[in-house]
């Protein structure tokens, strides 16, 4: 029988004994906590040596060593989503991955140089930081020996042509944003304007070759009447009458309303008269608003605009100049340029980098108010022009600015900040988030309301097409003045340039309002006089006939008439001339 004094015992060297079990319980659980987080630090650390051994190998400018530590959690992501922008060939630098709110120099974000064809939209409210964004695009494609063509509205991208400012400030962006070769560079530039009203080179296009479906945009005809002025055309086109500048149309116009163009206007194909005479005065009030500096000779040459300095691509600006009443006529300006290059480039396929990226800024321009045929070969231009080697960039405030079948086109997005103020502006951010590919890192809708000065959403198309991860992007500052230049430089600039002497004194040559002068004239009996001594009636009648018809617009003219089914003008894309 067991003591009282034995069970106490045995009941003491079983609580020493459960002691001790506890305790080396305790111990192998904290040992095994120090293993995991022992274990965890070397794999994050692991990590950051491959990301970083793997950036080096794209940017061969930076090495693993001189990435900054980023926050805890930001790093990981940052550099997945900068994995999706590490191509082989040569590349646009457009800036940084950002995860909240931090920007990782060593997660870069690009563009293939050989995607720039594939078009693109640069979209953001007022003062988000679309203008500086150009211009860094613009700077690229230069350096990589682009030429572009750019809408200079409001002459902000006019610094180009100077070295930036070499600041603290933006020398700590460039770093930021990996840039770690910045410093301050000019770029080749010239500066252009619609006509000869402005203060850069003028430039100018025929109404021949303008084409009726462009012009009608200019003068914001209906449909009916944009098909009238198309018959018209094909009139003037039959005759050999060419349409040079605004007096040619206008004269073709009145004599077609003249009761002694009744006949040419019945053949037309059932014009009326009213139709004709609203288009004839809608060019009377474009011409009174300064259209007619613009039309007129010479011409454009399109390939002056595919032209390098020193290696670099050539910066042609297009300004305003005196039609700011009419900004419409500045957009559809820039759209005949793409027409024109259109016509006149060669086939080429896929290249590795583009011939010539055109950049329309203030696009929403190009697009208001447009007629069905418009919108159509607009469509048919940004969708074929691409094997010509040709890019475009369209740059508006909203996403919605841009018809749907030219937005499927775009296959860059950089997408600044915008406002959701109104019902409208809800619409326009819920159909904006729905054109990205679906991020696990940022949350969209958030984030385009969200987006600071100089940062933008990025997707683009990667070498092989597929669209890259949807990148929270701090954008470089660009290299250039970030400032204009002011009127007296850019118009020392434009006088100085090559450009001048070949598009800076206009040309009126014999077309239309001559000829058509010269027939009336023709038409027109000779007035009776007394006869001369020693000379009969009919000898002056037969003298005054050979005068008339040895007048050099009166042959001209009837030339022109005689052999019109032979010599009748060949049109393509928006009704434009085929060079």
């Amino acid at each position: 029988m067991t003591t009282p004094q034995e069970k106490a015992a045995a009941a003491r060297k079983a609580a020493e004994d459960a002691a001790r079990v506890a305790a080396e319980a305790m111990a192998a659980a904290e040992a095994a906590e120090q293993e995991a987080a022992a274990s965890s630090a070397a794999a994050a650390t692991e990590g950051e040596s491959a990301a970083a051994a793997g950036e080096s190998g794209v940017a061969s400018t930076e090495s693993a060593t001189q990435r900054p530590p980023a926050e805890p959690g930001s790093t990981g992501a940052a550099a997945k989503i900068a994995e999706g922008y590490a191509f082989s060939g040569p590349v646009l630098e457009l800036g940084t991955v950002m995860v909240d709110g931090v920007a990782d120099p060593g997660a870069r974000v690009r563009i293939p140089l050989r995607m720039m064809n594939r078009h693109g939209l640069v979209a953001g409210a007022t003062g988000t930081g679309k203008t500086k964004t150009l211009q860094g695009i613009a700077e690229h494609l230069s350096r990589a020996g682009v030429p572009v063509v750019m809408a200079d509205v409001k002459g902000d991208l006019s610094g180009l042509s100077e070295p930036g400012a070499d600041t603290e400030k933006i020398r700590a962006r460039a770093a930021e944003t990996g840039a770690t070769d910045w410093a301050p560079g000019t770029f080749p530039t010239e500066f252009v304007s619609l006509g000869t009203g402005g203060i850069g080179v003028p430039i100018r296009a025929t109404i021949t070759s303008f084409g009726p479906i462009l012009l009608s945009k200019v003068l914001g005809l209906n449909d009916t009447q944009e098909s009238t002025l198309g018959l018209i055309f094909h009139w003037a086109d039959q005759r050999g009458l060419a349409l040079l500048d605004l007096k040619d149309l206008r004269a073709v116009i009145t004599h077609l309303t003249s009761p002694e163009g009744k006949e040419d206007l019945k053949g037309i194909g059932g014009v009326s008269s009213q139709t004709a005479g609203v288009i004839l005065r809608s060019l009377v009030n474009l011409e009174a608003d300064g259209g007619d500096t613009f039309f007129g000779e010479p011409e454009l040459d399109p390939a002056d605009l595919l032209r390098t300095a020193g290696g670099l691509g050539v910066i042609t600006l297009f300004e305003l100049g005196q039609q700011a009443a009419r900004p419409a006529l500045f957009s559809t300006f820039l759209m005949w340029v793409l027409a024109d290059l259109f016509q006149t480039l060669p086939e080429v396929g896929d290249v590795d980098k583009p011939k010539l990226v055109f950049i329309f800024d203030e696009a929403h321009l190009l697009f208001a108010e447009a007629s069905k045929a418009f919108l159509q070969q607009v469509e048919q231009t940004v969708k074929l022009i691409r094997s010509k080697g040709v890019g475009v960039f369209f740059c508006t405030q909203l996403r919605t600015d841009i018809p749907n079948p030219v937005l499927s086109q775009l296959g860059a997005r950089v997408q600044h900040a915008l406002r959701a103020f109104t019902p409208d502006d809800q619409k326009a951010l819920a159909k904006t988030v729905r054109t990205y590919p679906k991020s696990s890192v940022y949350d969209l809708e958030e984030a385009l309301t969200s987006l600071g000065t100089g940062e933008a959403i990025v997707t683009v198309l990667s070498e092989t097409g597929a669209p890259t991860p949807v990148a929270w992007t701090e954008v470089a500052p660009p290299r250039s003045l970030m400032d204009t230049i002011g009127e007296e430089a850019i118009e020392s600039k434009a006088l100085s340039s090559a450009l001048y002497g070949k598009y800076g004194q206009s040309v009126d040559r014999e077309s239309a309002y001559e000829m058509l002068l010269a027939s009336v004239a023709a038409a027109e009996p000779a007035p009776e006089s007394a006869p001369a001594p020693g000379r009969s009636t009919s000898q002056e009648q037969d003298s005054a006939a050979e005068r008339i018809m040895a007048n050099p617009a009166v042959k001209s003219f009837l030339r022109s008439a005689a052999s019109a089914a032979g010599r009748e003008i060949s049109r393509s894309i928006f009704g434009t001339r085929r060079r």
